[in-house]
C-alpha cells in the first residue's frame, strides 16, 4: 500500500471518492483509515471527498486540477453491490487524464459478462493502480486485469489501531453477542437457532435501527428523530459519551480543518457507536468482516464466520489467523465448542 501511494509523487492532494452513503459501519471504518492514512502518514491533502450522490466533476476540477484520483476501499468493486461498483467504473472510464488508486477493496462478481466488460474498462486505463485485500481478489485481479498495478494490501480500517481514546468508551460486559447481517452477503446456514447457545443478544450494526423510511421531503425531520430519539433518548448515556467524543476528542481539530468536514465526524460518530455496542459483550460472534476487524483492534474475543462468497475466509487466511483471540468457524455445529474455547481463554488472560 505505502508503495503505491508512493507513486503519488509532488502532488501531495488528491481527491477522495465514493464516501459511504449509507449506514454500514464498516464502509466508514474504511473511511476513517484512509482520511488517518493519507494524512498522517504521507502527508497528502485530501482537496475534495463526495459520494457517489453528491459527486461534482466540475467542483473536482475546481479544487485539484489534474490531481489523482483515489477511490475508497470495500467490498463493492464487482456487481454485488452495484452503485458504488457503478460509480468506480464511470470514474475510471472518464477520467484518463490522471492517475486513479482504488484502495484496498474485495473483488466479487456475479456474472462473468460483468466481470469482462470492467475488466476491458479498467486494463485500458493508462495508470490505474488496483489494491485488494485478500488473496482470492488478488488472484482473480492478476487473472483479469493484468494492466492494472495490482497490490495486495490490507483492509484501511486497520489504520485506527492506537487511535486513542478507545479505551474511555463504556462498558458493559454482558455475555454472547451475534453481530448478524441481514442482508444478501448473509450466510443463511448459520441462523441463532443453528448455534446452540444460551444468553446470545442478536443484532447487526445499531446504525441499521437508525434507519427512517420516511420520503425526502421530511429528511430534515427523519434527521432529527434519528438523533435525539433513536440515539439520544434510547441511550441517553451513550448519546452524551459520543458527543464528547465527536466535540472535544483529540482528533475533531483534523477533522474541522478537512473538506468535506461534515462527512468525516459523521463516520467518526459511527466509530464511537460500534465501539460501544460491541464493548457490551464478553465474546462476539459475527459473519460480518469489520465486525471481525473492530473486536481484533478493541482485543475482543470473537468467532468469525463466513459470508456467502469467499471474503470473509479469504482476508482471514491472508492476514488475521494468528490472531489468538479469534476462531474462523465454516460449520455452524462448532460455533458452541469454539464460543467455550474463547470464553475460557477470556477468563485465563
Amino acid at each position: 500500500m505505502h508503495t503505491a501511494l508512493g507513486k503519488l509523487g509532488n502532488d501531495k492532494q488528491c481527491a477522495l471518492l465514493n464516501y459511504p452513503f449509507h449506514f454500514n459501519f464498516g464502509d466508514h471504518f474504511i473511511w476513517l483509515g484512509e482520511i488517518f492514512y493519507l494524512t498522517d502518514i504521507i502527508n497528502m491533502k485530501i482537496n475534495y471527498t463526495a459520494s457517489y450522490k453528491d459527486f461534482s466533476a466540475e467542483e473536482m476540477e475546481k479544487m485539484i486540477g489534474k490531481a489523482p484520483i483515489l477511490l475508497n476501499g470495500g467490498g463493492n468493486l464487482g456487481d454485488l453491490w452495484s452503485r458504488e461498483g457503478k460509480f468506480i467504473t464511470q470514474i475510471i472510464s472518464k477520467y484518463h487524464d490522471r492517475q486513479i488508486i482504488v484502495l484496498p477493496q474485495s473483488i466479487y462478481y456475479t456474472n462473468q459478462e460483468n466481470l469482462e466488460k470492467d475488466a476491458n474498462l479498467f486494463n485500458a486505463h493508462p495508470d490505474l493502480t488496483l489494491c485488494v485485500r485478500e488473496k482470492h481478489s488478488y488472484d482473480l485481479a492478476l487473472k483479469h486485469f493484468s494492466r492494472c498495478n495490482v497490490i495486495m494490501a490490507p483492509d484501511m480500517a486497520f489504520q485506527l489501531v492506537n487511535t486513542p481514546g478507545l479505551s474511555l468508551i463504556p462498558k458493559r460486559k454482558q455475555f454472547i453477542l451475534y453481530l448478524n447481517r441481514n442482508d444478501k452477503e448473509a450466510d443463511k446456514r448459520f441462523s441463532p437457532h443453528s448455534l446452540d447457545l444460551d444468553n446470545l443478544a442478536v443484532q447487526d450494526w445499531v446504525s441499521f435501527k437508525w434507519i427512517c423510511k420516511n420520503p425526502i421531503p421530511v429528511r430534515g425531520a427523519a434527521r432529527f428523530i434519528r438523533e435525539f430519539w433513536q440515539r439520544g433518548l434510547s441511550g441517553p448515556m451513550q448519546w452524551i459519551s459520543r458527543k464528547r467524543w465527536e466535540y472535544f476528542h483529540s482528533y475533531t481539530s483534523k477533522f474541522n480543518t478537512l473538506y468535506g468536514s461534515s462527512m468525516h465526524r459523521r463516520s467518526w460518530g459511527f466509530l464511537h457507536d460500534a465501539i460501544c455496542q460491541l464493548n457490551g459483550y464478553r465474546l462476539v460472534i459475527t459473519d460480518r468482516l469489520h465486525g471481525h476487524i473492530l473486536c481484533i483492534l478493541l482485543g475482543i474475543p470473537h468467532i468469525f464466520l463466513p459470508n456467502t462468497y469467499y471474503k470473509n475466509e479469504s482476508f482471514y487466511k491472508t492476514w488475521t489467523h494468528q490472531i489468538s483471540f479469534c476462531r474462523f468457524v465454516k460449520d455452524p455445529s462448532q460455533v458452541k465448542l469454539a464460543a467455550q474455547e474463547l470464553l475460557e481463554l477470556s477468563r485465563s488472560r
